[in-house]
This record gives structure tokens, C-alpha cells and sequence, in this order.
């Protein structure tokens, strides 16, 4: 398809940089407060892994929990989507305008009803998405429709005639065009939030198929050149669980515009990734692999989006302090990453780690709208070169596999449990397996492979179902207060309640007007205690936040729930838990003045009994760095500092040189926690001591690796430890007692020393003993089909043992089959040696004659190569079946 011709010189000059600046200048002109994007990765929230829109920062203000600083806010927030309607990750980069990570720009009004005039709603929301698409940013009129509300009967809710009337200003009624529920009514979710949207659509399809077909019949109609470049949702009503609507207290605005796509318009593309958002990264895979990418719907041109999108997603959220791992989260960003691997190892024969090589790029690109990236380069670079070359490993592996299951085959069906397991186990796409399959004139079962799929989705789906039901007003809203960093014991009430199920379990979370105790985050673990209503008492297991607002779970509801409660948090725990945070403040202090300044937190757990802290770091640390760490720990804990806790505006917290964690979202006044302005000032919301002298002792219990490029270190505080030091004293004392010595460590150094010249005089005696059983065995050695074969049930200690004779008895045979058991501990232990030379001939395989004869008899396992391999097994009463069924095999 021809590029469009109606953007004018001008337009065509404006970079992306200079588009998205255009978005925030205007909207700042307008009265609106620039805010910052806020972490990929979502905390908080536990219906969220990822943001997923412009809008999910702002929830609280739409939920009414808490009131907005700024009536008026605009910004370009980072996004991740991989599920939903044109979000399947396996179709992104097939097409050329669906993305894993995009940009939406985005403004908002947030209503007050105590300062109605504040914000605005539909006049204003419509008359500037059209003052800046047409008169800033320059789009003809005539390319432009959009979309309102059709009205909904089943809601009782009428035709939008306000949106509409506001857009009869502005552009010829034709192109107002009604839109159903789906398009044009906006919900958060099944419940929350919602209202009615108008949508604006843009032609850019050449004159002359704008001649051959009106644009307004191909919107909302899938088609690739006529999309939705903006939507405008009007926030009026909320959805409760029963269906029903009840209007919002205050109206809200809610809109967000693509990026991507809005720069493919401005620059005149009919694909996203023709856009300077995307060539640069494109122009860098050019050069690593010296090959072209020529846009087309070719797999190696797919190869060249998939990566160009990936990265992007990949690095945003490993700089937002998402690892990937294998599970939650952090699978998520997993399987991106491998399936941008997957890609330029099959299509564009580039078999090294890649896509490490363009962060640079990235982060060179959003330096000044996202510069959490270049801040944290050789770390996510670190930590995505260890990723990928460990998926190039799995790959090989997968390709092993897929030898294994076609072998042999010259033709059939490979089955869809062994497709599924080459996509979830190696990675490999079904066009991977289903090229490599057709190759070797084989088919795949492909409703095997799909039943295989779903069942996994459906496993994951049913893990994570929540039954939510509506809030329940007990007395009216109003705003949650906090008091839990002075007061341990309140009175207050119960402002709402709701009941919810997971995995069949019940349970009740409920609001309080006043709360003592602290909500699960930054790490810390929300606190537990007790309500008392009356002479009832209800045990808190557990306190959360959702968004802003702070929740106790509890097992069962009180039969006065709307009378007076007191509060009151577990005092030893929240203590031992207060020691574990300031502990690991000083923690982190120590680390960066003993390892350097690029060691920075990526993670933390603050209980009672253990604290836990991730650090960025490349190498293991030494036992003599940890001691050092330990040390300045204690003295700080010795010296008894004031903790001073202040609140303060964000930038002069900066300023002060306070260290702010990245992937954390911090509000425009921050609580400062200094130990020391010369030591440890952080940005931080969680409980502590008020002199570090309270925390006791420090004391380190492990050090290790936890991903590419981070290091865990858990210690204990407190009485735990000097639990844990009177405990080692003890165990210390008592090897003494054992040994009968007053100095062990000397007494074990000996028995290490014994212990290794025993093992040695065994060794040898092994090997000679072995010699005398392979003499032995070369006398039972028989011909059949002119093939040596040697089958016994011989006397060893360890199946290594096994091994080792089969590789002496090869020296000393041409043609040969040879199958060793052993019965060791009660347990079938087999090996199986095959020649080269009978493999090719007679097409015998010991890893298949492991795994098909040997396994089976023995209710084991094993596998290894052609030519040697070995099992283990249960059964040790069949080891003479095991030589006759290899011995069949030759017959």
C-alpha cells in the first residue's frame, strides 16, 4: 500500500521526540500539571501485573480513596499488554501496529465535588482533542470521524447526546457516527469505574480509495489504514458486582492517544516500525546481522519487529525492577524475551545473544522522557546476555529433542503433547516445530497441540481467580487515615466491608476510618493484630493496600459491625519487623560503601524474623566483603544514631541527595528516612526504630546469586539474632564434645585430610577390582549377527562403576553391544554401550534402548548418548529381563 500525501512539510519534519513534547506542551497550556510516567511493573494492586493503561496510576482518584493534588494532569505513561482482543503476544510483530510496550499519551480532569469549576468534562475534553489534531499537530478535517455513545437498553442509558452536541461544533454530523457498548461505553473492569467514550478515528488510506469507499463505513472495522488514533472516556458511573450502575460523585476525564500510532499518522507511514520510534533499533539489528529488513510479511521481517518491539518491553520493566523469572511477573517478561530470541535465532541465523546489544539504543532514545533506562544500562544489559544465553541453551536442547521425537520417522504425525512441550519446555513456536516437522514429511496433531494449550491457560486462570463482591457501606466515605507510625492501639470504625473468595477460601477485608496497622509494601509485610467490637474480638491475619487504600483481611465478620472497634497491632512483631527495616537501610548504606556506588536494592523483604535484600552487584561477594558490611552495620547499630524521619517535596528530598528506589512510585511530597545525612538518607514509608541502638545486633546468614547481575543477602536482627549466635556457639561447643578436642576446626582439618587418602587407597583398589571384572567379562563376550555382545549382572559399589567398565571393555572390542546392571542399595542400576560402528549399521541407540526397554523393567529413568547411556530404577528384581530384552533387540 502507497504511503498518504497529506501531512505538509512541516509535519513531516517533527520527530517522535518533538510529537510527544507537542502532546505535553499543549495540554500544559491548558491549565494541566506534567506527571511524571509511573513504573511498568504495578505494585499495590493486585488485579494488575503490568500498567496496562494511561489510566492506571490515576485509580484511586477515580475510586473515590483518595483526592487528586493537581485538577488537571497530562503525561506519556508507559504500557504493557500481552493478552486480550489484538494483544496475543504470538501475533505481535506479525502485524505492524500491535505492541507489547507502548506509549500512551494521555489527559485527565479529575472532578471535585467541593470545586466542580476545577476540571472540566466533555465541552472542553472534545474541543481540545480537536484544537490540537487539527490545528497544532495539523491532520486534515476531512480524514478525521468520530464516534459516540449509541445508548445502551439493557443499562437504561441513553444515547450520549452531550458528547454529541459538542461535536456538531466542530465537525459535519456525518462524520458523528453512533458506536455500540463495546466501542464506545469504557469500564476499568467487571466493576468500578465506567462511562460512556467517544473515539476519534483517522483515514489515511490514499485519495483514491477514500473515492471507492467512505471512511466512515470502515470504522471500528478492523481495517489496517482507517484506526483509532484517540479515545476520550467520560467517567460517570459506577459498576457494581450485581450489573447495576450508580453515578460517581464527581465526573471524571479520561483519554488516551497511542504514541505509536499517532507518529505513524504525523510521519506519513502506513507501519508503525516505518516510524524514527522503532528504525533506529531496526537499523542496529541490520548491522549486528548483516541482513535487510525490507518490511515485508516474510518470517525474517517479522524477526525484525518482533525484536524492535521486544526490547522495549524487556528493558522498561527490568529497569522498573521486574526480573524475569518462572513465575508471576517476571514470567511474563520471560517469555518476551525468548520469544524475541526464538526469533533471530531461526530467522535471521543469529545464534549469540542480541538482543543485549540494543539497549544502548533504547536508552540513548528515551533518556529524557524515560531515563531509568540509561541510569541502570550495564546492569539490564547484564541481566538480558544472561537470559538469552541461557534460552540459547534450552534451544539446543529443544533441537536435541525434536531429533529424538521425528527419528527414525520418515513420515506421520508428531503428537500435540510433544508440540506443546517443545513450545512450553524449549520455547519453540508451532511454525518452528511445524517447519522443522514438514521438513521431515511429518504433520503436527494441531487440536492436540491447541487442547494442550488451552488446559495450561485454563490451570493458570483458575490459580488466580478472585470472587470479589461489592463494598458494603457501614458509615459514610471518607478519607483513610493512617496512624501506625506512632500509635499501636486506636479507636476508630468500620467505614466499609466487602467478602472474597480465592481458591475456595472466604474472606472479609475491611476499611477503617483510623488504622494503626501498616500495609504490605515497600517491601515491609503488612501487620497483624486484633479488633475488638465490644466483646467481640477478630483476629487481622494480614493488612494490604490496594492502590492507596489500606485493607485488613479477617475470617469472619462481627455482629456489630458498624459500633466502635479498637485497634490494635501485634507489638513484638510490628518491633522485631521495625528492627528489620532500619536494619536493611544500614545494610544498604554498608553495601555501596564496601562494593561501590553502582550497588543499588532490587528488591527486599522486611519481617519479623528474617530480613531479605537483592542488590545489584556482578560478582558473588567475598566472605571478607560480607564481614566488612557486617561490621559497619554494627557500628552504626553501636553508635545508637538518631533516626530522623521528615517529609518534604520530592525535589528538595533529591537535593538533599536522598536515594530514590527505580520501579517505585513516589508522590510529590516524600517521607525522608536519614540515618546519618552522611551515611543513609532514602526515600521511604515503612516503620522504624528512632535510635538504631534498638536494633541490637546485625548478623548476616546467607549471601547468593538470585538472577543475572543481583545477589541476595538475608540477615537476621534482634533477638533473632542473637538467637541464631547463641545457637552456632552451641553447635560449636558440641562438635568439641564430639571430636574431644578443644580446637574442632584443626580436628576437622584432619579428618578432611583422612577422609581424602582413604577415598584415594579405595580409588585404587576400585580400579583394580574393576580390571578383575572386565577380564571376566571379556570371557562371557558372545557373537550374535556378528555383533560382540556382553550381558551381566556384576558386583559394583556406585553405577558410576558401570560407566567406567563399559568404557575399559571398548578398548578391548570392535563391534559390541554391551548392557551392565547392578544392584546397588536395593536399587536397579543398568548402563548401555553401544559401537559406532553397530549404531549406523543397525541403527541401535543406547539412549533409546535406555529409555524404551531398559526404563519400563526397572520403573526408572535415564537417558544419555547413542553410544552410552545409563538408568536407574526402583525395580532391582528384573535386572536379567534387562539383558534379555537388549539382547532381543540384536536377535
Amino acid at each position: 500500500m502507497h504511503p498518504v500525501n497529506f501531512i505538509t512539510a512541516y509535519i513531516n519534519m517533527m520527530t517522535s521526540t518533538e510529537i510527544r513534547q507537542a502532546f505535553l506542551d499543549f495540554f500544559k497550556s491548558k491549565g494541566h500539571e506534567i506527571v511524571p510516567s509511573a513504573p511498568i511493573v504495578v505494585k499495590n494492586d493486585p488485579t494488575l501485573m503490568f500498567t496496562n493503561a494511561g489510566m492506571n496510576q490515576f485509580k484511586d482518584y477515580f475510586l473515590g480513596n483518595r483526592q487528586s493534588p493537581y485538577p488537571r494532569v497530562a503525561d506519556t505513561q508507559k504500557c504493557l499488554r500481552v493478552s486480550g482482543k489484538h494483544n496475543d503476544l504470538e501475533e505481535v510483530g506479525v502485524d505492524t501496529y500491535h505492541h507489547t510496550m507502548f506509549e500512551m499519551l494521555g489527559n485527565w480532569s479529575f472532578g471535585d465535588p467541593a470545586l466542580p469549576t476545577a476540571g472540566y468534562f466533555k465541552k472542553e475534553a472534545i474541543a481540545w482533542s480537536w484544537e490540537l489534531l487539527t490545528e497544532v499537530l495539523k491532520i486534515p478535517k476531512d480524514r478525521l470521524y468520530v464516534s459516540v455513545f449509541e445508548g445502551d437498553e439493557k443499562d437504561g442509558l441513553p444515547f450520549d447526546e452531550e458528547a454529541a452536541d459538542e461535536w456538531k461544533k466542530w465537525i459535519a454530523e456525518d462524520r458523528i457516527l453512533k458506536g455500540n457498548k463495546k466501542d464506545n461505553f469504557w469500564e476499568m473492569g467487571d466493576t468500578g469505574p465506567c462511562g460512556p467514550c467517544t473515539e476519534i478515528h483517522v483515514d489515511c488510506r490514499p485519495d483514491e480509495e477514500r473515492r471507492q469507499a467512505d471512511g466512515k463505513t470502515l470504522v471500528n472495522a478492523d481495517h489496517p489504514q482507517v484506526i483509532e488514533i484517540w479515545n476520550n472516556v467520560f467517567m460517570q458511573f459506577n459498576r457494581l458486582k450485581d450489573g447495576s450502575l450508580q453515578p460517581l460523585p464527581a465526573k471524571h476525564v479520561d483519554t488516551g492517544m497511542g504514541f505509536e500510532r499517532l507518529v505513524r499518522v504525523l510521519q506519513n507511514k502506513t507501519s508503525n516500525y516505518d516510524t524514527d520510534v522503532f528504525t533506529g533499533t531496526i537499523a542496529a539489528v541490520e548491522k549486528i546481522t548483516h541482513k535487510k529488513y525490507d518490511g515485508s510479511d516474510s518470517k525474517q521481517a517479522i524477526a525484525f519487529r518482533v525484536l524492535a518491539d521486544h526490547i522495549r518491553a524487556v528493558a522498561f520493566t527490568i529497569a522498573d525492577g521486574q526480573l524475569p523469572s518462572s513465575n508471576g511477573a517476571g514470567y511474563v517478561i520471560r517469555r518476551i524475551l525468548r520469544r524475541a530470541v526464538r526469533y533471530y535465532y531461526s530467522y535471521l541465523n543469529y545464534q549469540q545473544p542480541l538482543l543485549n546489544q540494543l539497549v544502548p539504543v533504547i536508552a540513548e532514545q528515551f533518556k529524557d522522557v524515560f531515563p531509568e533506562l540509561e541510569q541502570q544500562q550495564a546492569f539490564v544489559r547484564k541481566v538480558i546476555k544472561e537470559e538469552e544465553e541461557s534460552f540459547l541453551r534450552t534451544l539446543e536442547k529443544g533441537l536435541k529433542r525434536m531429533d529424538e521425537l521425528i527419528s527414525g520417522k520418515t513420515a506421520g504425525t508428531l503428537a500435540g503433547k510433544d508440540a506443546f512441550e517443545l513450545y512450553d519446555t524449549y520455547g519453540f513456536p508451532i511454525d518452528l516445530t511445524r517447519l522443522i516437522a514438514s521438513e521431515n514429511n511429518m504433520t503436527i496433531d494441531e487440536p492436540g497441540f491447541e487442547a494442550a494449550m488451552q488446559e495450561q491457560k485454563n490451570r493458570s486462570r483458575s490459580a488466580t481467580t478472585v470472587d470479589t463482591e461489592d463494598w458494603q457501606q457501614v458509615h459514610a466515605e471518607a478519607p483513610v487515615t493512617f496512624v501506625g507510625y506512632n500509635d499501636l492501639n486506636v479507636s476508630t470504625r468500620v467505614i466499609k466491608y466487602r467478602k472474597v473468595k480465592t481458591k475456595g477460601k472466604e474472606q472479609y477485608q475491611l476499611v477503617l476510618e483510623t488504622t494503626p496497622f501498616y500495609a504490605e509494601s515497600g517491601g515491609q509485610i503488612g501487620d497483624t493484630g486484633t479488633l475488638t467490637f465490644g466483646n467481640e474480638r477478630i483476629r487481622v491475619n494480614d493488612t494490604k493496600k490496594e492502590n492507596e487504600l489500606i485493607i485488613h483481611l479477617v475470617d469472619k465478620l462481627p455482629a456489630d459491625i458498624d459500633g466502635p472497634v479498637t485497634a490494635v497491632v501485634d507489638l513484638e512483631k510490628r518491633l522485631n519487623t521495625t528492627y528489620n527495616h532500619t536494619a536493611t537501610h544500614l545494610l544498604h548504606a554498608a553495601l555501596k560503601e564496601v562494593l561501590g556506588a553502582h550497588v543499588n536494592q532490587k528488591g527486599s523483604l522486611v519481617a519479623p524474623d528474617v530480613l531479605r535484600f537483592d542488590v545489584s552487584h556482578f560478582a558473588k561477594i567475598t566472605d571478607e566483603e560480607l564481614r566488612r558490611v557486617e561490621m559497619i552495620v554494627n557500628e552504626k547499630i553501636r553508635a545508637n544514631i538518631p533516626v530522623v524521619i521528615k517529609e518534604m517535596p520530592k525535589e528538595e528530598a533529591l537535593q538533599l541527595g536522598a536515594m530514590a528506589l527505580f520501579g517505585e512510585k513516589y508522590g510529590a511530597v516524600v517521607r525522608v528516612v536519614t540515618i546519618d545525612p552522611h551515611f543513609s538518607v532514602e526515600l521511604c514509608g515503612g516503620t522504624h526504630v528512632p535510635q538504631t541502638g534498638m536494633i541490637g545486633l546485625f548478623v548476616i546468614i546467607s549471601e547468593s546469586a538470585v538472577a543475572a547481575g543481583v545477589r541476595r543477602i538475608e540477615a537476621l536482627t534482634g533477638p533473632a539474632a542473637f538467637r541464631y549466635i547463641s545457637e552456632k556457639i552451641a553447635g560449636y561447643k558440641q562438635v568439641g564434645e564430639l571430636l574431644k578436642t578443644a580446637d574442632p576446626l584443626k580436628a576437622i582439618e584432619k579428618l578432611i585430610t583422612d577422609k581424602t587418602a582413604l577415598e584415594k587407597k579405595v580409588e585404587r583398589l576400585e580400579a583394580k577390582e574393576l580390571v578383575g571384572i572386565r577380564n571376566e567379562l571379556l570371557q562371557k563376550d558372545e557373537i550374535i549377527n556378528q555383533v560382540n555382545f556382553i550381558g551381566a549382572i556384576v558386583e559394583v559399589s556406585t553405577p558410576d562403576a558401570l560407566k567406567k567398565l563399559c568404557s575399559d571393555l571398548k578398548n578391548h572390542l570392535r563391534d559390541f553391544v554391551i548392557v551392565l546392571c547392578a544392584n546397588i542399595g536395593g536399587k536397579a542400576a543398568v548402563a548401555v554401550a553401544v559401537a559406532d560402528t553397530v549404531v549406523a549399521a543397525k541403527g541401535l541407540d543406547a539412549g533409546q534402548v535406555i529409555k524404551q526397554q531398559v526404563a519400563p523393567l526397572i520403573r526408572g529413568g535415564g537417558g544419555g548418548q547413542k553410544t552410552l547411556a545409563t538408568a536407574g530404577g526402583q525395580e532391582a528384581g528384573n535386572l536379567q529381563q534387562v539383558i534379555d530384552a537388549v539382547k532381543k533387540l540384536m536377535s
